[in-house]
């Protein structure tokens, strides 16, 4: 369990957490001199049974929000500490906002410093921090009277702390790639680049291959620390330092801000779309291209608040907006984050990430707005549920499961569970059940069509096909549906062309007659059948209407298109191979020449040379050098 501290600057909580643990996580000279806390620092309380509690305590000055927001980006529990004597402060208030903006709802409010005050005013503290968390997502929160000073209190405080332990369920690790938000980076001599932070997903082994995004830097794990203790794993929901090695890694390239990551997971983005929710407290609507501070995870980066132009966001007011960022961080479906303005002094709102990868263009159209509508569910299966009825082009799952965070494993688990059809293999897009099964019918009722208006026709073109049909497929995703259903023999592909299965465009009276006149004209194949030419003169037909019989009768089998102008039977070509058998079985590695095969096929040279490079061409006979050898069985170099 990981428990944060909040509160306004010199209410005790870094003394607070002393008492609880014995550590003071005050470890900048400055933080000593000045005797308040600058940056996020880090204890530990052990439990019974051996695990630990992670305590992070964060600086209540308003000049160091920006740490304290890099100090709860993914905690369990806070700790809102006031002071009795002070009370309610303005920094109390922006750090219950912050609280609240990340959906934190396990706490404990602590009223420090009653000693210092009569029991009266200890008790009236306690109704207004009550009146005023009871308005947060930590409502119902208990509260306990403490002195960090004189222990008063502080035993019931870690007994409670410790059964809390018990009532958090441990953050889903499995099916998940691994992310680590780094809050601290630093060398240590003799083992090199530390990184401190907490996981976020997943597990992190050592000697895992990981990469630091955005920078894009390759790294190992060379060593694990998770509450002080050495490790083998890390997992979601445990804070710890990771022992970094890597070609492109040193100190500089690696900050705070930065994550550790898998690959699947390195997608550095510019643009989010998310859910935002501006505070009440504001005092004038949120207006569109507003410059603001996004804190998520552990990174503040400047950029602003796209809405609509002319629109804006009341104060309470949520809705979907895009945040344009200076530079690309990591995000995921989700995320938490805080929006604070151009000075970085004052608190504007927060909320979730909708879609990590958002586009620059056509932001408001009816599309985009059903796509982000389905992408506000927080479950995946409920959102890509919702994701293919409103995109029937199809939901790029890479994208989702990198925005998702799904592993393999987990990802086809889904897509089994929702009976989802995926087209494609590196680019993969998913389609309800419902919309390939239109789609094949879309297309089997077009390419009928074709056939019917035309029975001379060789099949339909795919890319006319797809526009046919109506297809929002991209072309790749419509040629799988296409080659899906010739593999469920429901028709066939031949080129770039679809046609019914077993459909013969010469199959019809004109052309049957047509053939009969050319059969015989083929068949007189001693040595060679004639040439195109030759057999359009011999009937008295143009060599056109010849030509285009000849052509399409070859797209399925016969006869064998040899040449640009020759064309043979099946029969011959295999009588001509079996040539060439003879003569290389007779020869000493199974080589020979043309003429060799000119002499024993009695044809004249240049004719042999034309069919030793169709056999060349459809694999049967390989050349080298003035020879040639046989390569493979005719009837297989024929299909």
């Amino acid at each position: 369990m990981i428990v944060a501290t909040a509160g306004h600057i010199d209410h005790g909580k870094t003394l607070l957490v002393k008492a609880l643990t014995g550590v003071d996580t005050d470890r900048l000279p400055e933080e000593k001199n000045r005797g308040i806390s600058i940056d996020i620092g880090f204890a530990y309380l052990p439990t019974p049974d051996g695990n630990l509690i992670g305590f992070v305590d964060v600086p209540g000055h308003e000049r160091f929000i920006r740490n304290m927001l890099a100090g709860v980006c993914a905690i369990d529990e806070a700790l809102v500490v006031v002071a009795a004597d002070d009370g309610i402060m303005p920094q109390t208030l922006e750090h219950l906002h912050i609280l609240d903006l990340l959906k934190v709802n396990r706490g404990i409010a602590v009223i420090n410093k009653i000693d210092r005050v009569p029991p009266a005013r200890v008790a009236e503290v306690a109704q207004s921090v009550r009146a005023l968390i009871d308005g947060t997502a930590l409502a119902g929160c208990p509260i306990y009277l403490v002195s960090a000073l004189t222990g008063n209190g502080i035993d019931a405080l870690r007994t409670r702390l410790l059964q809390d332990v018990d009532r958090i369920a441990a953050r889903q690790a499995d099916g998940q790639h691994a992310r680590f938000a780094i809050d601290r980076v630093f060398s240590v001599q003799g083992s090199g680049t530390v990184a401190t932070g907490t996981v976020f997903n997943g597990r992190i082994a050592a000697g895992a291959h990981l990469v630091v995004s955005p920078g894009g830097a390759a790294v190992r794990v060379r060593g694990i620390q998770v509450s002080g203790r050495t490790t083998s794993e890390a997992r979601a929901g445990q804070r710890g330092a990771l022992n970094l090695a890597g070609t492109d890694l040193d100190k500089a390239s690696i900050s705070r801000g930065d994550w550790v990551l898998g690959e699947a997971l390195h997608h550095p983005t510019s643009r989010i779309d998310v859910h935002l929710q501006v505070l009440a407290t504001e005092d004038r609507p949120l207006a569109h291209f507003t410059p603001a501070h996004l804190h998520l995870g552990t990174a503040a980066v400047p950029g602003r608040i796209a809405i609509r132009r002319g629109e804006s966001i009341a104060p309470g007011e949520a809705r979907i907006a895009q945040i344009i960022l200076e530079r690309p961080i990591c995000a995921l479906h989700g995320d938490r984050f805080v929006l604070r303005d151009a000075s970085a002094t004052r608190t504007l709102g927060g909320g979730f990430v909708i879609d990590p990868f958002a586009p620059a263009t056509r932001r408001h159209t009816p599309s985009r707005l059903a796509q982000l509508a389905a992408l506000e569910q927080a479950a995946p299966a409920d959102a890509l549920r919702a994701l293919v009825e409103v995109m029937p082009e199809g939901v790029d799952l890479k994208r989702f499961e990198a925005a998702f965070n799904l592993d393999a494993e987990a990802a086809a688990a889904l897509y089994m569970s929702l009976q989802l059809a995926i087209l494609g293999k590196t680019d993969r897009i998913a389609i309800s059940s419902g919309e390939r099964a239109r789609l094949g019918e879309a297309v089997l009722a077009e390419v009928a069509s074709v056939h019917k208006q035309d029975p001379k026709s060789l099949g339909i073109e795919l890319s006319t096909l797809r526009e046919k049909t109506g297809s929002p497929l991209p072309e790749w995703a419509m040629g799988q549906l296409v080659h899906e259903l010739a593999a469920d023999k429901k028709l066939e592909v031949a080129g770039n062309r679809v046609r019914r299965r077993g459909h013969d465009a010469t199959s019809n009276p004109e052309d049957e007659k047509l053939w009969a006149l050319i059969l015989p004209q083929l068949e007189m194949d001693r040595p060679l059948p004639p040439p195109l030419k030759d057999i359009a003169a011999a009937l008295r037909l143009p060599d056109k209407k010849v030509s285009d019989l000849l052509h399409r009768k070859s797209r399925r089998g016969e006869p064998v298109k040899v040449a640009d102008d020759r064309f043979m039977l099946r029969a011959t070509v295999l009588r001509l191979a079996q040539v060439a058998a003879d003569i290389a079985a007779a020869k000493p590695g199974g080589q020979f020449t043309a003429a060799e095969y000119r002499d024993k096929a009695g044809t004249s040279r240049n004719h042999s040379i034309e069919v030793l490079e169709f056999f060349d061409r459809i694999g049967y006979t390989q050349r080298i050098a003035d020879a040639r050898k046989i390569r493979r069985p005719i009837e297989q170099a024929l299909k």
